[in-house]
């Protein structure tokens, strides 16, 4: 299992304006990342080192937004201001997250501003929007160098914080661990309100510790 990528959302002001705010602290890192058609979506990517990346993703003005869960979370999210939505992680094989979680993986794509197209299974969100500590799952159906992964980066995932419980997060998972999580620090803190991921620091080249 790999901790893969983290998912922003745009605030009411946008995709372009939120990933301008956030460029304050990473700098012009941002790509286009293209649209999501099965899920009403669009985002720009942030590729990290060790294989992952961010992702702010902003809910489109289409009819899947409303049918897909995904888009009906991102959205949710957006009327909530914006912010971290959760964190995902990737499998070499999803089909034993279907049997555990008795349901089947939705197909994914996004389409690149170039016309190439990203592929992947993914299960859980349903779960992420019930209790948004624990993350969902994907399995790249795309070769890797397609993947956001591939991308040059510069700039590290340090630490996870969430409100949450650690035993909750691991029987999610299926797989126990110390302080960190395939490399990443994993911060637990008793929820006053809802579960969730409540900020995340990287190590950002020139500026060191960038908490967001």
């Amino acid at each position: 299992m790999h901790v893969d990528h983290l998912t922003f959302v745009a605030g009411p002001q946008g995709l372009d304006a939120t990933v301008a705010e956030l460029s304050e602290a990473f700098g012009p890192r941002f790509k286009d990342g293209g649209f999501h058609p099965r899920f009403g979506t669009r985002n720009n990517i942030l590729p990290l080192l060790e294989g992952r990346y961010i992702e702010v993703v902003d809910v489109l003005d289409h009819p899947a937004a409303d049918k897909a869960v995904y888009g009906q979370a991102v959205r949710a999210r957006q009327e909530l201001g914006g912010g971290w939505l959760g964190w995902v992680v990737s499998v070499p094989s999803i089909a034993g997250y279907e049997k555990r979680l008795a349901r089947e993986a939705v197909s994914g794509s996004r389409q690149f501003p170039d016309g190439r197209r990203l592929e992947w299974k993914q299960i859980g969100i349903k779960g992420l929007v019930t209790d948004p500590q624990v993350p969902y799952f994907i399995e790249w159906a795309s070769p890797a160098d397609v993947l956001p992964s591939a991308l040059p980066a510069d700039v590290k995932l340090v630490a996870i914080e969430i409100a949450g419980s650690r035993d909750r997060v691991e029987d999610w998972i299926g797989e126990r661990f110390t302080e960190t999580f395939d490399g990443v620090e994993l911060h637990f803190t008793s929820p006053h309100g809802a579960p969730g991921v409540l900020a995340v620091t990287f190590d950002v080249p020139g500026k060191g510790l960038v908490r967001i």
